[in-house]
């Protein structure tokens, strides 16, 4: 998750380096370091060199446990969840942040969008008077895909920071019983931390069905076999918008120099 959260703020604060920084042979090694960097928190007490794994009775989990007074809790708690939240928290705040940011210089840029918007009309309409072909043919809108793609990439990084979320509900009751082993926590505590890090096994699909509408279209064809296979018309996909859009342009920029060659 914190590959996924650096990854979306490259995309979202780096755009320019995304495409090289997150090529083939990069991503493949930032997985194996991903793993790498797992196992190694698990192998002194997998070998028994420090602290060792077995059954924990007041949790009813397999799990870290003292070897001569000693286990690497702690240090599990600093590498596999303290530094990871605070580097994903960090993320998605700059996230917030330049969404936030971007949002504003919209809105503002919007309050003189209709003048500028009068003026190119207006300015079009000269332009037909003296050389119609100049209009026809136009494309649509410049980076309208481009917007498409960066409202999903949005849309998307909202979903992995209600994963994010429900990860820090889930993991940190658990996380801070253990790192507080030696202060004793009640055995209905320690259960109950457990049951909520059992329940993230499951949780994920319950946020992706919630949050997004090709999730929910996708279950219900799972579960009870109802649903068109293919997009419905009142919910067209993004590059059927971008067609459309390009088709209502062409069409409207051919009437525009018809009824100005009428004029002239």
């Amino acid at each position: 998750m914190t590959a996924i959260a650096i990854n979306r703020y490259i995309l979202i604060m780096w755009h320019s380096v995304y495409a090289r920084l997150y090529s083939r042979p990069h991503i493949l090694l930032m997985v194996l370091f991903v793993w790498v960097v797992g196992f190694s928190l698990l192998v002194p007490p997998l070998l028994g060199a420090w602290g060792c794994l077995g059954l924990e009775p007041r949790s009813f989990s397999c799990t870290i446990l003292k070897k001569d007074g000693a286990s690497p809790k702690k240090l599990v708690f600093v590498v596999g969840f303290a530094l990871p939240c605070t580097v994903m928290a960090a993320a998605y705040s700059c996230i917030y942040w330049r969404v936030k940011r971007s949002r504003a210089a919209l809105k503002a840029h919007g309050t003189s969008g209709s003048r500028l918007s009068l003026e190119a009309v207006r300015a079009a309409g000269h332009a037909v008077n003296k050389n119609p072909k100049d209009v026809v043919g136009k494309p649509a809108a410049a980076g309208t895909g481009g917007g498409f793609r960066r409202r999903d990439d949005r849309r998307l990084t909202r979903l992995m920071l209600t994963v994010f979320c429900s990860f820090l509900v889930c993991f940190l009751p658990l996380t801070l019983v253990n790192a507080m082993d030696n202060l004793g926590a009640p055995p209905t505590l320690q259960l109950l931390s457990s049951v909520l890090a059992w329940a993230s096994a499951v949780i994920n699909p319950f946020i992706y069905a919630a949050t997004n509408r090709q999730y929910r279209a996708a279950y219900r064809r799972l579960l009870c076999g109802c649903g068109a296979d293919q997009p419905s018309a009142s919910a067209p996909s993004p590059r059927q918008r971008l067609h459309h859009r390009g088709r209502v342009t062409s069409d409207s920029g051919t009437a525009t120099v018809t009824t100005a060659g009428r004029v002239g």
